[in-house]
């Protein structure tokens, strides 16, 4: 790498870095609890010894299965982009550059997969044993295969522009990709739900009745402009409840689970919705969106530091003919800087889903409902009250069970102060 390629990889991963800071500084809520610090409820006060047996029993069983296929993952990624003997498997493939970009993508994503099908096999298996999934085997495999394709594309799209960008751009490229990078963050944000959502699940307007008037009325009190809320056919595949906000903009929608719906009291029912249309009011997919341009811009700043010191040991450049190895290269980076990088975005989920829940409770007025719901919910997913500090810590994007049963209490008094 030229020193000015190596200006340019410092730049920008400067001004990436940067720009993550400050817009987390300024658009994360670091303090959304009024009072301050919340200690956790305790669980015999929401689950009895039974379902917090039956919680730790699940625990135990399906958590060991994430973690090895999660170290299985990350070690076959390792030794395939670090090691000389797993680029070089890679070095053969066949066509231009860019058919070897993709083949290269493929036979990667492909071949963690099918290392970690037997963990993905196993806890579908004790998901059926708990209640937890409805769908058939076949079924199942049909979405694993949509989603690996759904990977490949996106993986792959990435790559062709990074290894576009660094072959027409051979000092500047680490910042016109990051650049690039970040505005397919965007649109990506923007397609998802219109482009990849409609694969896993079909959609429908929720129908009217009692629950969709009062929903639009709390739209309404909360200044959120919402044309439709949708409903997932989500049953179809589990029995765990869940409501979610996606895209922005124009394809910005409120989707609800069909289990949700059927299964849940309306006051609990509006408690989910009222928690969603707070994370539309204060644009936390946008907000999400513009950390996650940043962060682009920051690794692919650091991408372009690491590719100029492996080159000038003979590792290669992006804008070499034989780019090809490198993609396994880039892709291990990938895979161990998402694992090191979970707690900082997790850390920011969970301030974002917590000032979520107090908008919620104030905006319904009713702490015991929403207690009620974190109680249903947790009993549905069969969810660990009690997760390891560190576990939550690394892999937690919401507040557990018990420290929303906090909030919701202090919510409460503070309710009841204001009516006073």
């Amino acid at each position: 790498m030229t020193p000015a390629a190596r200006r340019t990889s410092l730049v920008t991963a400067a001004l990436g870095g940067f720009a993550f800071v400050v817009l987390a500084v300024v658009l994360v809520p670091w303090d959304p609890v009024p009072g301050g610090a919340l200690r956790p409820a305790d669980p015999a006060s929401l689950f009895t010894p039974a379902q917090l047996d039956r919680a730790a029993e699940f625990a135990s069983r399906t958590d060991w299965i994430g973690y090895v296929s999660l170290a299985v993952r990350l070690a076959a990624a390792c030794w395939l982009g670090f090691s000389r003997r797993g680029r070089a498997l890679f070095a053969r493939l066949p066509g231009p550059w860019w058919v070897a970009v993709v083949l290269a993508v493929a036979a990667f994503e492909i071949g963690l997969r099918l290392l970690t099908l037997p963990f993905a096999v196993l806890l579908r298996r004790q998901l059926l044993a708990y209640g937890l999934s409805t769908q058939s085997w076949p079924a199942w495999a049909v979405d694993l295969v949509k989603g690996e394709a759904v990977d490949i594309v996106g993986v792959s799209l990435a790559l062709l522009v990074l290894v576009a960008c660094a072959r027409r751009w051979h000092r500047a490229w680490p910042a016109v990709a990051g650049g690039v990078a970040a505005v397919l963050v965007l649109l990506g944000s923007f397609a998802y739900p219109l482009v990849v959502e409609p694969l896993f699940n079909s959609f429908e307007p929720l129908p009217d009745g009692p629950l969709r008037t009062e929903i639009l009325a709390l739209a309404e009190q909360e200044g959120v402009d919402v044309d439709e809320v949708l409903v997932a056919d989500a049953s179809r595949r589990t029995t765990t409840l869940n409501a979610y906000v996606s895209g922005i903009g124009g394809s910005r929608r409120v989707v609800l689970y069909d289990n949700l719906v059927d299964d849940l009291p309306q006051d609990e029912a509006l408690s989910v919705v009222a928690h969603e249309l707070a994370h539309a009011r204060h644009q936390d997919v946008v907000v999400g969106t513009l950390l996650g341009a940043a962060g682009t811009g920051f690794a692919i700043g650091l991408l372009g530091l690491v590719l100029g010191a492996l080159r000038r040991r003979g590792g290669g450049s992006p804008a070499d003919p034989t780019v090809v190895p490198l993609v396994p290269l880039v892709l291990a980076l990938y895979a161990v800087a998402a694992v090191l990088s979970s707690p900082v975005q997790n850390t920011i989920s969970r301030q974002v889903e917590t000032r979520a829940d107090v908008d919620a409770i104030r905006a319904t007025g009713d702490p015991v409902a929403f207690v009620e719901l974190q109680r249903q919910l947790a009993l549905r997913s069969i969810a660990d009250p009690e997760p390891p500090g560190w576990e939550h810590f690394w892999f937690g994007s919401h507040p557990t069970a018990l420290t929303r049963t906090a909030l919701a209490e202090r919510m409460a008094e503070r309710l009841a102060e204001d009516q006073e």
